[in-house]
């Protein structure tokens, strides 16, 4: 099973794919699994920036630059909430 496989049975999947939509202003179904900045349409620097305001909403805290950086996949976001605090 390849980690996108995986991920996509992980707890957060579901939520992950939720948040990345809200932020890409789509419904979760427009998204697959290999949606990743650069590569999916809508997702530019200006839904990433909403992308990281509905995860500190989510969260309940503010991301580092370093944890913004790093989301660069639908597959990322999941394993981010799967670790997050």
């Amino acid at each position: 099973m390849t980690e996108t496989a995986s991920l996509q049975h992980g707890i957060h999947w579901q939520t992950a794919r939720q948040l990345l939509a809200s932020a890409l202003q789509v419904e979760p179904p427009q998204l697959d699994a290999e949606a990743a900045i650069g590569r999916t349409e809508r997702w530019d620097s200006l839904a990433h920036m909403r992308l990281v305001l509905v995860l500190e909403e989510h969260l309940g805290r503010t991301l580092t630059t370093e944890e913004m950086l790093a989301l660069e996949s639908l597959a990322d976001i999941a394993a981010f909430l799967d670790g997050a605090p």
